[in-house]
């Protein structure tokens, strides 16, 4: 990317972290590290990448608050996860209520907060625009009233309306046809660039990877630890004509090498 900002806060740390689901006779993660550091001019775009069972799902859950480690410990700026800190994520099945609409849907965290009717929908409405759903906040939040495509809309606004600075988010395109998946690569580069956010994204698409991140993590299996982090050294703004750039294509090259090393290893 264009600048590397230096002693700056972490973000988000994992540190030495375990996963064992019998007691410790085996381990799904052992000893896994991973620091996110704070960039506040660009914000930092994330990916998780490895085969699958190698518990990229299992980090997210982790810095979510819906799972805790067998060992290690787990911060959010700072502190072990809690209420004050606690960070949404996006799913790749489709999350939200649907016997909500979307703009309650949207506005659920500050109605768990307190927050007036009038203030949350005024916040929601605001979000609902930025992702392209203006006209659509009375629907429900389900199939077919709303496509999937702008399901995982509802999911972004959700989550950008709880914590804006920290997006989660767990291969929420790979269930979308091309042409959708497409759109909602260049929205969500829309938001990181607006927000300056911090992004942990997994996918298996290399391609999406590459066109996304600005820094890519591998993981190797069983049991699993990142062993390769690669620098995507792309232009911070992006257009989808970047992909036909040799430099891009080179970029996912080099991530198809270091995968099928993982799965030839």
């Amino acid at each position: 990317m264009e600048e590397k900002i230096l002693n700056t806060k972490n973000i988000i740390e994992l540190k030495g972290v375990s996963q064992s689901y019998d007691g410790g006779k085996t381990f799904i993660l052992k000893n896994l590290d991973l620091v996110l550091k704070e960039n506040p001019k660009q914000g930092l775009f994330t990916v998780l990448m490895g085969m699958s069972g190698c518990g990229k799902s299992t980090i997210l859950r982790y810095i979510a608050g819906l799972q805790e480690p067998t060992t290690g410990t787990v911060l959010v700026n700072g502190k072990p996860v809690g209420e004050d800190n606690r960070v949404s994520m996006v799913f790749q099945q489709y999350s939200s209520l649907p016997w909500m609409t979307v703009l309650e849907n949207v506005g659920l965290a500050l109605q768990f907060k307190g927050v007036s009717k009038k203030e949350r929908e005024e916040r929601a409405m605001e979000l609902i625009k930025l992702v392209g759903l203006e006209g659509h906040e009375k629907k429900y939040a389900q199939y077919p009233s709303l496509s999937g495509g702008q399901l995982q809309r509802v999911a972004i606004a959700r989550s950008l309306l709880a914590n804006p600075k920290i997006l989660l988010m767990d291969e929420p395109f790979g269930a979308l046809d091309i042409k959708t998946r497409l759109q909602m690569q260049d929205l969500l580069l829309n938001i990181w660039e607006k927000y300056n956010a911090t992004i942990l994204f997994v996918t298996h698409d290399i391609d999406e990877a590459v066109y996304l991140g600005d820094e890519i993590h591998i993981m190797k299996y069983a049991p699993s630890k990142i062993i390769t982090k690669i620098d995507v050294d792309l232009p911070y703004k992006r257009e989808r004509t970047i992909k036909r750039t040799p430099k891009f294509n080179e970029l996912v090259a080099k991530v198809e090498d270091k995968m099928l090393a993982l799965e030839n290893s």
